[in-house]
């Protein structure tokens, strides 16, 4: 018996000493790890937490996992503050003394912006970072994603299995208990999922929570995003997203109806490449459409084709809130964000080598953009068709969609292409945003979109919203968070370090990123508690998998490489027609090589637990005697005199031994051949113009390839024009386009005189071309000069109007403000907008008729002047000193040909001038179509009318045609008729146009 206690106690001291190396503790955001060397025999390990009133609180077994090499425990859901940790191996069911951790820092996540509105604290966890009473913790690993069941209340049947179904469960938002996920590892796609997503929804039932987060610096979801719908109260956090494939192609994306959401931060990373051109990267990173109170924040994109769409199809600007701050667009290349319709408050974010640009406004939007850092950001912000948008390009960035508008305060740029802001006197119209000396500072509502006419909304000066209050970093400060805490724990388990000289102008795949996160597999070996490990197998291969080569030359090398929970690889189509393989069972690797004789080709299959990872390649072989000769597509270059050329590079292959170059060297113009790239590079400063040619050597057919340098003069800048710079048009009929293309040592064109009287111009950089098209109302004149070295090159036209008994002159001035080709407005907008609906429109803009008010017009014809006030106004107003008086806020006068001027009467508003020439348009003998004054044998009554209009006319009636001001046909009948009917039209003024037999009479009727 003594002996037997003897043997206890030394098993108990040995137990007593075997405690295990620490090889890192860290506290991080409400969070803490700490990494251990395995200890000798210990089956499993206990971890406790000591701290803010916790003593030796156990963690979940889930949270402890086997790295292989090492052990690592995460403690998430910790209140900030200082804690130690301390790790006891378990050896035969009995617990060792174990070891502590130094005092850990804990700090309190940074729980800012719209999703907290309203005290809401979106996700399963308190506002101090613990969770949140009764919360229910699930863990889901690549073991149990499949079969993971809880009970949930209002289930269609329970236990629910699986991710998915559990989160369909809790779509019917009748199971209020907030739910905290945890994603243990790589977890790729799910048996049950939607169109390849998680889809997190619960009816929008305020009381309801989810978190679904990622444990440690390692939880990936790979090949799948996160979809929201109809989710109120969702936080999704620390989670690495990459190659999502899953319908919807975003890594997480808000897709319709959500409210107080918090995505913070994940590592967003390229997804499967979609069907369109742009998504190379795969499709939007982090999307949001119809949701709003939303907060982004602390997130790492890398590299992102296009980061962050923000808005749709909403169709309106009211109640859609957003924040985005602290994030790292790292490389991303645009949409930081795209923004339609939403009020976004964008601060303290890292805009980082971005190759297309940063923030884009567009319909309606309203940006608050502070304390960011841009470097190297091409465009960091733009305004829908104005500015930056349109000055290197007239077509836009943003699919010809009106402007919204960017406040920027405090922010710091380097390395941009083009930034302007707002300048009363510079740049009134062509901007990109309004920078303004206070935080606090109203943007003018005068200020408004080209495009559109859309003005700033000022929500940030919003007393109920936080953004008016809150106090953000200084950007240097912002910049030091942002990289240090963006993205997962730690920054993530997977590391990319970018070449900044290269990838910050570049917007295609970085391949070796790619090649990194196709063969992601993730290094977890074993999650306690589980009763198997973790499945992944995977097969990586050197990227020359697919070969060409010459009959009898050998292959390069070859190398497969399998690992995770692979045991081993299986070859099948090897060895074959003089390929081999060898497999090295230590190393992992499978390596072919050899001298093929036929086109052949393999695959490779992993075996071991879990799915199998598979490979494959082809070797073709081409005939012995084929030449090649492959070049660069800029073999004919134009440059000018004293230029130098771009670089000319011709390779050789197949068969072919060698390259001869003729007509090489000559006039500045010399070249260089690598016989072991099997390359000819031609470059230099040509000083006259050349032609050359390459003829390759070797068995077989030779291959060749020419080219030509032409040199133009340093000083001569050209305008070429289309013969028809000069037309001559009826009113009504628009012009055939007119075509200048500059060129020579010209580098642009400015067009002075256009856009006037529905006449515009597009110009193509790219091509060099101003196009000139529309319908002009009156007789206009242009002129083009070009811009370069050397003399300017000029170019003028004239565009005539003839027949003008149909040109009606219509101002809105909620359309154009107080800006006309045809009248000459002097006076003051009404800085209050007002409400008149009028033929059809909703006008708010108004011009103040005050003493200091004039409007003059020289018309050329007998005309109907309608003027449209306010719909209370009975008021006078005076037209050539004379006082008319409104009725229902219109005032109608007809006036000979002649100078015109609208003065005060009584005090008034106006919205719009109609000016309508009231003339007969008669057939010439000829043909052609002349003018006369209104036969006083035609005459239309009542006016203003009811119900029906009677026609008196001496002459037959053929038809008769209603247009509303904006030129819509809204009536018509055929046939000698003497009345039309007038009831089913709104209030307003008409166009009546009357045909005989051979005239035309046009007279503005008022509709009441």
């Amino acid at each position: 018996m003594r002996k037997k206690i003897f043997l206890l106690a030394i098993l108990f001291v040995s137990l007593q000493t075997r405690s295990q190396q620490i090889n890192e503790a860290v506290g991080w955001l409400e969070s803490a790890f700490v990494k251990w060397q395995p200890v000798s025999n210990a089956q499993t390990y206990n971890v406790y937490y000591t701290g803010n009133g916790f003593t030796d609180q156990k963690v979940d077994n889930q949270l402890i996992r086997s790295y292989g090499a090492y052990y690592r425990a995460d403690i998430p859901g910790l209140k900030a503050g200082t804690y130690t940790v301390k790790v006891k191996p378990v050896i035969s069911g009995v617990e060792g003394t174990g070891t502590t951790t130094g005092s850990l820092t804990v700090l309190a996540q940074d729980r800012n912006g719209f999703a907290f509105d309203g005290g809401r604290v979106p996700g399963g966890y308190k506002v101090d970072g613990t969770p949140k009473d009764g919360a229910v913790i699930l863990y889901i690993s690549q073991n149990t994603k499949n079969t993971i069941s809880i009970d949930i209340t209002g289930a269609s049947a329970n236990p629910c299995v699986g991710l998915q179904n559990i989160l369909y469960a809790i779509k019917k938002g009748k199971d209020t208990r907030p739910f905290i996920i945890r994603l243990l590892g790589n977890i790729t796609d799910m048996s049950v999922m939607e169109g390849g997503d998680v889809v997190i929804e619960n009816a929008n039932n305020a009381s309801s929570y989810v978190t679904l987060e990622g444990v440690g610096n390692d939880a990936v979801a790979n090949g799948w995003g996160v979809r929201l719908k109809s989710a109120s109260n969702i936080e999704v956090s620390n989670i690495g997203f990459m190659n999502c494939n899953s319908t919807a192609g975003d890594n997480v994306g808000m897709q319709q109806d959500n409210d107080h959401i918090w995505v913070h931060n994940c590592d967003l990373f390229y997804g499967d490449a979609g069907s369109d051109a742009d998504q190379i990267k795969g499709d939007g990173a982090l999307d949001n459409k119809s949701s709003t109170y939303i907060t982004l924040s602390y997130n790492h994109f890398w590299d992102s084709g296009k980061a962050s769409l923000l808005g749709l199809s909403e169709g309106t600007t009211t109640g859609l809130y957003i924040t985005y701050h602290h994030n790292w667009f790292d490389h991303s290349d645009s949409r930081h964000p795209r923004v339609r319709y939403y009020s976004a408050h964008i601060y303290n974010n890292y805009y980082d080598g971005n190759s297309k640009y940063g923030a884009g406004s567009t319909l309606g939007s309203s940006l608050f953009m502070e304390g960011n850092v841009f470097r190297n950001c091409k465009y960091p912000m733009l305004t829908s068709k104005q500015g930056t948008d349109i000055f290197y390009d007239t077509t836009g960035t943003f699919s010809g969609e009106a402007g919204g508008t960017i406040k920027a305060f405090n922010n710091t740029m380097t390395g941009q292409t083009r930034y302007v802001p707002y300048n009363a006197t510079n740049y009134p119209v062509e901007f990109d945003a309004i920078e303004t000396a206070t935080r606090g500072e109203v943007i003018s509502s005068s200020i408004k979109s080209k495009l559109g006419g859309n003005s700033y909304n000022n929500f940030d000066t919003n007393a109920a919203l936080y953004v008016k209050n809150l106090l953000i970093d200084q950007p240097a400060v912002a910049q030091t968070k942002v990289t240090q805490y963006s993205g997962r724990v730690s920054g993530g388990d997977l590391k990319w370090t970018f070449d900044n000289s290269v990838d910050d102008v570049s917007s295609t795949v970085i391949t070796a990123l790619k090649s990194a996160l196709t063969n992601y597999a993730g290094t977890l070996v074993s999650v306690q508690g589980e009763t198997s490990v973790v499945s992944n197998q995977t097969l990586t291969s050197t990227t020359n998998n697919n070969q060409t080569v010459i009959s009898g030359t050998a292959i390069s090398s070859i190398v497969f490489t399998w690992g995770g929970t692979a045991t081993d690889a299986t070859v099948t189509g090897l060895p074959s027609s003089g390929v081999s393989f060898v497999k090295n069972t230590t190393a992992k690797t499978i390596t072919i090589t050899g001298t093929p004789t036929a086109t052949l080709s393999y695959s490779i299959a992993t075996t071991g637990t879990g799915t199998a990872a598979t490979g494959s390649g082809t070797i073709t072989v081409t005939p012995v005697s084929a030449q090649t000769l492959t070049l660069t597509s800029n073999n004919n270059q134009t440059v000018t005199s004293g230029t130098a050329i771009s670089s000319i590079v011709f390779t050789w292959g197949g068969s072919a031994t060698d390259a001869t170059v003729t007509g090489l060297p000559a006039s500045g113009i010399t070249f260089v051949k690598n016989s072991s790239a099997k390359t000819v590079t031609i470059t230099g400063t040509p000083t006259a113009t050349l032609s050359y040619s390459i003829a390759t050597t070797g068995t077989g057919t030779a291959a060749t390839g020419s080219g030509t340098i032409t040199v133009t003069p340093v000083s001569v800048q050209t305008l070429t024009s289309t013969s028809n710079n000069n037309q001559t048009v009826t009113s009504g009929t628009a012009i055939s386009s007119i075509v200048f293309t500059w060129g020579g040592s010209a580098t642009d064109a400015t067009v002075t005189g256009l856009p006037a009287s529905g006449i515009t111009f597009v110009k193509n950089s790219s091509a060099k071309t101003i196009t000139i098209t529309g319908t002009p109302t009156t007789t206009l004149s242009y002129s083009i000069v070009t811009t370069g070295t050397g003399t300017a090159a000029n170019g003028s036209g004239t565009i005539t109007v003839t027949g003008t008994f149909s040109g009606n002159q219509i101002h809105n001035f909620t359309v154009s403000g107080k800006t006309s080709s045809f009248y000459t407005i002097t006076g003051n907008m009404n800085s209050t907008a007002g409400s008149v609906s009028y033929a059809g429109l909703t006008l708010t803009a108004r011009l103040k008729m005050e003493s200091s008010t004039a409007i003059t017009y020289t018309t050329t014809a007998a005309s109907t002047l309608t003027l449209v006030f306010d719909s209370n106004f009975t008021g006078t107003i005076k037209v050539n000193n004379i006082s008319y008086t409104a009725t229902s806020g219109v005032v109608t006068v007809s006036l000979p040909a002649g100078a015109n001027t609208i003065t005060k009467g009584s005090v008034a508003n106006l919205y719009y001038i109609s000016t309508t020439y009231n003339t007969t348009a008669r057939m010439s003998s000829h043909g052609s179509v002349e003018e006369e004054v209104a036969s006083a044998k035609l005459a239309l009554y009542p006016n203003p009318v009811s119900n029906e209009l009677n026609i008196d006319s001496d002459k037959a009636i053929q038809k008769v045609e209603v247009y509303n001001l904006t030129g819509a046909l809204v009536n018509s009948q055929a046939g000698n008729n003497n009345t039309i009917d007038m009831s089913d039209l709104a209030n307003g003024s008409y166009l009546v146009k009357v045909y005989t037999e051979n005239s035309l009479t046009t007279k503005i009727i008022i509709k009441k």
